[in-house]
């Protein structure tokens, strides 16, 4: 493939034809795969921006790459910005691995730069290779059609210019062109499993079945043609997510797949959306999901979506009551009688305070902000909560939609997952209050 077949290869696309005229923020890294991208986008007349992240975990390596791409962007008059991350900071707050810390950090900045720069979207240099790991690694996972059928050329700001080259035309392209660009040396390192994947599996697949790259990419674009009508078929069926007809929907043969491909982009799972079906087939009203923004409520007659869950601020809770529910979410209290033993309480989904609650001015339900400390029941000092979040193994979903109950600015309940020591209440009284998480 000479270069201009790469270009016109890499180009006859959709996107490009609805980028070539606007500014694109490039992510630079200067490996071969995001040289390639940026020198293709400059000679088919992009206005190109870079855009490179130091994250400062190979030593001098990180500085060697720094310098090359500062070097490359000067020849080729193309304006860059640095950021350099601390990759063990963002960690220490927010817990995860260094791959996805790296992750989190730099589509952040990219997406900062890219409205402070007037981009109109963001390149990255993912080619036909990067599917096919990516097919496994869902595979492995777990995962339905949307997995397996790999990255979108264009989703959302982020474009993906290289998804139809495979790596060795890429580095054939760069060799026609006489460009040079720095290896990365942890890419040999088998310590993380794409690395494994492209090092080891692969190459033994490809021995036995030569032409398995080939097929597996047709059979990932087929089933991205096949996601896409039933992302359509799911959208015309249920268009008013406010208000779906249970009775309608609960019909269908195949309800929980339809809920799961129009609201699983909202942050909801197939297994809450199989669960909600369950609910509205049994009549259980009140039943209630929640993802990162959104809450899927099922009612009587309808199965609701909004977005208010994720907008909420502090919701003040009125607590002069003996017996009742607290909303948002489905809180049971009851006023205590019987002789407290610690008994009563069961994990974090069931807690006990003493009525010294009822002295406090202000008790409100919220959401986790970072920074939020608890003192927990049966420990000295306080933790993060998002070290508890960390030692519980939650998922982003899960931190973001976790509810706490707070009285005059203390944490006195992470919803469903941890007591507190505050407002504890001594064996064998009786007169204190028991809330209770209504789980789904």
């Amino acid at each position: 493939m000479n270069r201009e077949e790469f270009i016109n290869k890499v180009l006859s696309t959709d996107e490009f034809r609805l980028f070539k005229d606007k500014a694109v923020l490039v992510a630079l890294s200067g490996g071969a795969d995001s040289v390639a991208l940026l020198r293709t986008l400059l000679d088919s007349g992009c206005d190109c921006r870079a855009a490179h992240c130091n994250f400062h975990l190979r030593g001098e390596e990180s500085m060697r790459d720094e310098q090359f791409v500062r070097d490359l962007c000067q020849r080729l008059n193309v304006p860059l910005v640095i950021k350099h991350c601390d990759v063990a900071a963002w960690q220490q707050e927010h817990g995860g691995s260094v791959e996805m810390a790296c992750r989190e950090i730099r589509y952040t900045w990219f997406e900062q730069e890219m409205e402070q720069q007037g981009c109109a979207c963001i390149a990255v240099a993912h080619h036909a290779d990067d599917q096919v790991e990516t097919f496994f690694l869902n595979l492995m996972r777990g995962t339905g059609t949307r997995g397996l059928a790999g990255m979108k050329p264009l989703n959302g700001n982020i474009w993906r210019p290289l998804l139809k080259v495979t790596r060795a035309q890429v580095l054939d392209y760069l060799d026609v062109i006489g460009q040079d660009y720095v290896t990365d040396s942890t890419n040999q390192h088998n310590a993380y499993r794409r690395n494994r994947l492209r090092n080891i599996v692969l190459p033994i697949l490809e021995q036995q079945f030569p032409d398995a790259r080939t097929r597996i990419l047709d059979t990932m674009e087929n089933l991205s043609h096949d996601l896409d009508m039933l992302e359509r078929l799911a959208h015309d069926t249920l268009q008013d997510l406010q208000s779906i007809d249970t009775a309608e929907l609960i019909k269908h043969p195949y309800a929980s797949t339809l809920l799961y491909q129009r609201i699983r982009e909202l942050g909801f799972n197939r297994d809450q959306c199989q669960q909600a079906i369950e609910s509205a087939r049994r009549g259980h009203s009140g039943r209630q999901f929640a993802a990162r923004d959104h809450l899927l409520v099922v009612n009587r007659k309808t199965i609701s979506v909004t977005s208010s869950y994720g907008q909420t601020d502090d919701i003040e809770i009125p607590f002069d009551v003996h017996s009742g529910t607290i909303h948002p979410i489905s809180i049971k209290v009851h006023r205590g009688s019987e002789p407290f033993t610690p008994g009563m309480c069961h994990a974090g989904w069931r807690v006990a305070f003493s009525t010294q609650l009822l002295e406090c001015k202000r008790i409100v339900l919220r959401h986790w902000h970072r920074g939020d400390r608890i003192r927990p029941f049966g420990m000295t000092g306080t933790k993060l909560v998002s070290d508890l979040f960390n030692d519980l193994k939650l998922d982003y979903i899960d931190k973001q939609s976790a509810w706490l109950l707070e009285a005059d600015g203390n944490i006195i309940w992470v919803v469903g997952l941890r007591s507190t020591a505050h407002f504890t209440v001594p064996i064998g009284s009786q007169d204190y209050f028991i809330l209770t998480q209504v789980r789904p």
